[in-house]
């Protein structure tokens, strides 16, 4: 029996997606910029409006991701923070990636306050006010372009250009994409009003397959994926928020096999310490802002996987990436002036700033107000955890 992908939304999922596309957003801008006060479904109707006349063949646009999710399952408690919105689209050649960022810019203008001057404001400065990333991917399998827009509370407006794109999703949970084109035709009726009689019919799809099994799985907070090895770093950080947030395995049985695939490929794509720290580092300050007493429990959570699942490294390889996340969750302490459990760590006081440690080991500190508190941990660490997870 083949897989179902598709289902129509309810009529009280459409309500919802109503109303995420008619919150406003604000795109706040750097130094003396105005924030912009922007409507997912005017900016969403407007750029594919300048894409089409600018050339650009446009399939369709969807809301992907954390948003989707939202909109299928808000009743459980589910949330999101970036509006993540995809544009099929046709992207031959550089010119037409060009073309797609200057259109997004573009459009950005038309959404400034009144009484701005725009004739003197370029591409370029509404890039260095409003943008706060800029990706481009061009590779045999993939083909995208993303323009994300800054909001300093972290819920991002993240315009995905997709020519092609070979993985889609990292758990079935997040698998969601709702096609957005008849609810912006319905919007350009201006005398039009959603109703139970006469409201468009709008279709979300499972890009993890079947549709059904991916919404048992969203509406009961259940972890499935396939082929974790085919995620850029594995799924693995996505994969330590999800049990933070109280989800389960779907299936347990398999689970400690696709931890294994998630710590491998994250190790393949990030070798190097500095660069899984900065990996970290950038995925908690864009999934945990306002969120500051979660990051312990997600740092620890993280490492429990990292020490339990991971088979690709050596040994000494394995304990400078676990040391390396416990001394971000010691960080993280002492930024919310909170010490830890210390049975497994020696602490030393040091009246003296010029003190130089000896020995073998570097000496770590906490600096959340005087008197300085040194870490100097044990190989390997042990920190008493909350559910048992270390």
């Amino acid at each position: 029996m083949s897989e179902i992908r598709f289902s129509n939304l309810t009529w009280d999922q459409l309500i919802t997606l109503d109303q995420v596309l008619d919150e406003v957003i604000p795109i706040h801008g750097r130094g003396n910029f105005p924030t912009l006060e922007v409507k997912p479904k005017d900016i969403i109707q407007v750029v594919k409006e300048q894409l089409i006349e600018q050339g650009i063949i446009v399939k369709d646009t969807r809301l992907n991701g954390s948003t989707a999710s939202y909109i299928l399952a808000s009743h459980n408690g589910i949330s999101y923070k970036d509006l993540d919105v995809i544009f099929g689209v046709e992207l031959p050649s550089d010119q037409e990636f060009q073309v797609v960022k200057d259109a997004v810019l573009g459009c950005l203008l038309d959404f400034l306050p009144k009484g701005v001057k725009k004739e003197k404001i370029t591409l370029k400065t509404m890039r260095e006010a409003y943008v706060q990333k800029m990706v481009k991917v061009c590779n045999k399998h993939d083909r995208w372009s993303l323009i994300s827009l800054s909001n300093n509370t972290g819920k991002n407006v993240e315009l995905k250009f997709v020519n092609s794109l070979r993985r889609q999703f990292e758990f079935s949970v997040d698998s969601f994409q709702i096609v957005l084109d008849p609810m912006l035709e319905f919007y350009s009726d201006k005398n039009a009003k959603l109703t139970k009689e006469s409201y468009p019919v709008v279709v979300a799809e499972s890009m993890y397959g079947d549709f059904r099994e991916a919404m048992t799985h969203l509406q009961f907070k259940l972890i499935s994926t396939r082929k974790p090895e085919e995620i850029r770093g594995g799924g693995l950080l996505k994969y330590s928020n999800l049990l933070v947030r109280d989800f389960k395995p779907a299936c347990e049985a398999e689970i400690k096999t696709l931890e294994r695939y998630m710590c491998s490929r994250f190790f393949i794509d990030f070798p190097d310490v500095a660069e899984q720290q900065m990996k970290i580092e950038s995925y908690l300050h864009n999934h945990f802002i306002g969120e500051e007493k979660s990051k312990y429990d997600y740092l620890m959570t993280l490492r429990g996987v990292v020490n339990e699942s991971t088979v690709c490294l050596m040994g000494h390889e394995r304990r400078q990436t676990l040391n390396m996340i416990t001394l971000m969750a010691l960080k993280v302490l002492g930024e919310q002036n909170i010490l830890p459990n210390t049975d497994n760590v020696t602490c030393f006081y040091q009246p003296a700033p010029y003190f130089a440690a000896e020995g073998g080991h570097p000496t770590y500190y906490v600096t959340s107000g005087p008197p300085p508190i040194f870490f100097q941990p044990y190989h390997p660490l042990h920190f008493h955890v909350p559910n048992g997870m270390v």
